[in-house]
């Protein structure tokens, strides 16, 4: 019998090209990197790799309430200390808690891609919003599209919310973690039959370290794996 042997993303040749578009790279601002340094080495590993583009998403949440115009600040001081080549990108991973609900009446939002109005968006692993769905058609109504950041960790997700929520609109980021157990056997699973469902539109590592990084690194995909992500849409299409 014949066993296709597994490989690492590095191994494989995944990241030239690569666009990460959900890190916890801007220092100092949530519960990812603390320093510049540790952002500055990384920025270094992802130049190392050939990926070739980076959006930040520092968290915004009742319980990290930083605002848009802190994290441009700190942004800027970021692409100030870093003369590398990849491309550097600020959004935020936005909670969808009371916090939000001001923000989104006020417009006061950090977008996600270039020359769009889309918007990522979390929940609480454990238990939806109230009127999850109304909240997420409010968010349309006013003109933003949501991205649900790695969906296949929401615990009180079924297939058939998934489904709902595809029908919906709104589009799925997949953390690579997640393929290989990081975040539990029941988010691998989802992560794999998400995968093979053709519902996932983004890619993100949901880097918060250096030793997650390192981690990530070491973990090995199967072939078949490795095809179905290259062909998730943010690969084919530029500022997706």
């Amino acid at each position: 019998m014949w066993f296709c042997k597994k490989k690492t993303l590095a191994e494989s040749g995944f990241f030239p090209g690569f666009v990460d578009w959900h890190c916890h790279l801007l220092p100092g601002v949530d519960d990812g990197v603390d320093t510049f340094e540790e952002a500055l080495h990384l920025l270094a590993e992802y130049e190392r790799l050939g990926i070739r583009e980076v959006w930040l998403t520092p968290h915004i949440m009742e319980d990290v309430p930083n605002t848009p115009a802190r994290l441009r600040e700190r942004f800027t001081e970021l692409q100030a200390a870093y003369a590398g080549s990849v491309r550097l990108h600020l959004a935020a991973e936005h909670m969808l808690d009371r916090l939000f609900l001001d923000r989104l009446a006020q417009d006061d939002l950090v977008l996600l891609g270039e020359n769009n109005r889309r918007i990522l968006v979390e929940t609480s692993y454990f238990h939806p919003p109230l009127d999850l769905y109304g909240l997420l058609k409010r968010i349309q109504s006013q003109g933003y599209s949501p991205v649900l950041a790695h969906p296949e960790r929401y615990e009180y997700m079924e297939a058939a919310d998934y489904s709902h929520l595809k029908s919906q609109g709104i589009r799925f980021q997949l953390n690579l973690g997640s393929l290989c157990g990081r975040y539990g056997p029941a988010a691998r699973r989802k992560a794999h039959r998400l995968l093979e469902a053709r519902h996932y539109d983004y890619i993100g590592t949901d880097l918060h370290s250096i030793t997650m990084w390192k981690a990530l690194l070491q973990e090995k995909f199967p072939p078949t794996t490795l095809a179905r992500l290259k062909q998730i849409p943010c690969f084919s299409l530029d500022n997706y």
